[in-house]
């Protein structure tokens, strides 16, 4: 079955918007985890707008499942994963002016410094996956660094399945997803997945994890933390 990680970066987005204590992304990784997510997700950014250093400290000793940080490939960010050390480093873009993460990191552009900074991080003994778009350039770059993991960008998906015109982008995941895993390359997604359009890609042959953070936290408002993670967990387990 295709796994969940639940990304609570949403959490901490509330709790800087007061400035004070409340919500807790440890506890809510916390009840993710007992809801039966396989992973917890937090991206550490550059200006720090959510999810600050000492949460990931605390993550990092408190997860019980699996600890994946998303992270640029900024200098600064890269010395704090190498101390932290999560179980996963996901490199994704990143830009300071963006409400979220706008598509796939160009790993065909940035090759050389995308090398560096995976084997930096594999050689410290953390797993590491790239978060690029659907795209078989992209996905062959991924393969010529070494990396045994990538996160398939599916926001165009997303935004096309809200006006039902998907077809062109989920035949287009679908097929990547089946390219890679023929590279012996691990095949995860995620980018504007919900309740809606989760159930599909969940269906993909050799699809193996789906990280998801908006539309849990969003959906928790009304029915708490514990329920909308297992709310989804039902949409990929009847997949």
């Amino acid at each position: 079955m295709v796994k969940l990680g639940v990304n609570i970066d949403h959490i901490a987005t509330l709790r800087q918007a007061r400035g004070e204590f409340d919500p807790d992304p440890v506890l809510a990784a916390r009840l993710c985890e007992q809801a039966g997510c396989a992973s917890i997700v937090a991206h550490l950014r550059e200006d720090r707008r959510h999810i600050q250093d000492r949460d990931i400290v605390l993550l990092r000793k408190s997860v019980k499942t699996h600890f994946n940080l998303e992270m640029s490939l900024d200098a600064g960010i890269v010395k704090v994963a190498l101390k932290v050390k999560p179980d996963q480093a996901t490199l994704v873009p990143e830009r300071r002016q963006e409400i979220t993460t706008e598509g796939g990191l160009d790993v065909v552009r940035h090759l050389k410094r995308v090398k560096k900074v995976s084997h930096t991080l594999l050689d410290a003994g953390i797993d590491v996956s790239l978060f690029i778009a659907p795209d078989k350039k992209q996905i062959d770059a991924a393969l010529s660094i070494g990396v045994k993991t990538i996160e398939l960008h599916t926001g165009a998906y997303a935004r096309a399945f809200a006006g039902r015109l998907a077809i062109d982008e989920f035949a287009q995941i679908t097929a990547m997803t089946h390219y890679a895993r023929q590279k012996g390359i691990k095949v995860n997604a995620g980018h504007g997945l919900n309740y809606e359009n989760t159930y599909a890609v969940a269906r993909i042959k050799g699809m193996a994890e789906l990280n998801i953070g908006h539309a849990i936290m969003s959906r928790a408002v009304f029915v708490g933390l514990k329920q909308a993670v297992r709310e989804m967990l039902a949409i990929i387990k009847k997949a």
